[in-house]
């Protein structure tokens, strides 16, 4: 189980850095409505990383079993598949940035200040079900697959995988409820480092992981 854990941490490490889900939070962590759209949104960016990895992870399952080798071959094109979409993410969020830094912010990313619970409940769903959130999933529902782990143990490393992909949600939002005053400067200064370094953070990650994963994709072949 430990060695499916550790492919695992690295794709969870490309979740927690994403940087539009981050600083979605971190915008509603500084508006009138903080509390229970806090709450709504860290709900729904946890169960929305739970269910997009248990689907593909069922996903996975649902393939055929040709022979063994034929397996081997199917899992190491899916990798190698998944590998290029990610290296193509981290291109497209770059490009992304670069259009961002001269159009200014996104009318609807200043919104998000504004939203209630429900709709912040929403937001968090839908942002794992983007096609680089898809694809993260795909990556650990084949991790999940070949491991040929039992169920109880499946649970185990989804949860692991889960509370490090939420870190970076989880983590800002309990400490901000609980002492307000002292994280909000730090929360200014953080959303300030994330507008300018968090998309290249995040397609540096996903660049990296991309490699990993299309390396073992070509060594499996």
């Amino acid at each position: 189980m430990w060695q499916a854990v550790g492919h695992l941490l690295p794709i969870a490490v490309a979740v927690a850095v994403s940087s539009v889900p981050i600083m979605i939070m971190i915008i509603i962590l500084l508006s009138p409505k903080r509390k229970l759209s806090a709450l709504a949104f860290l709900c729904g960016w946890v169960i929305g990383i739970v269910l997009v990895v248990v689907l593909c992870a069922l996903a996975a399952r649902a393939l055929p079993e040709p022979p063994r080798r034929t397996q081997d071959t199917l899992a190491g094109v899916l990798q190698i598949v998944i590998g290029a979409a990610l290296i193509c993410a981290s291109a497209i969020t770059l490009v992304r940035r670069s259009r961002s830094q001269t159009a200014g912010v996104p009318n609807w990313l200043r919104s998000v200040g504004s939203f209630g619970p429900l709709p912040s409940l929403a937001v968090a769903l839908a942002l794992n079900f983007r096609p680089k959130g898809l694809v993260l999933g795909a990556a650990a529902g084949l991790v999940l697959r070949d491991a040929s782990l039992r169920s109880s143990e499946i649970a185990v490393a989804i949860a692991i995988y889960t509370g490090l992909a939420a870190s970076t949600i989880v983590v800002p939002i309990i400490a901000t409820l609980l002492a307000p005053k002292r994280v909000e400067p730090r929360l200014v200064t953080a959303e300030a480092w994330f507008s300018k370094n968090g998309a290249i953070l995040a397609a540096l990650m996903l660049f990296m992981i991309g490699v990993v994963i299309l390396g073992d994709g070509i060594a499996g072949l």
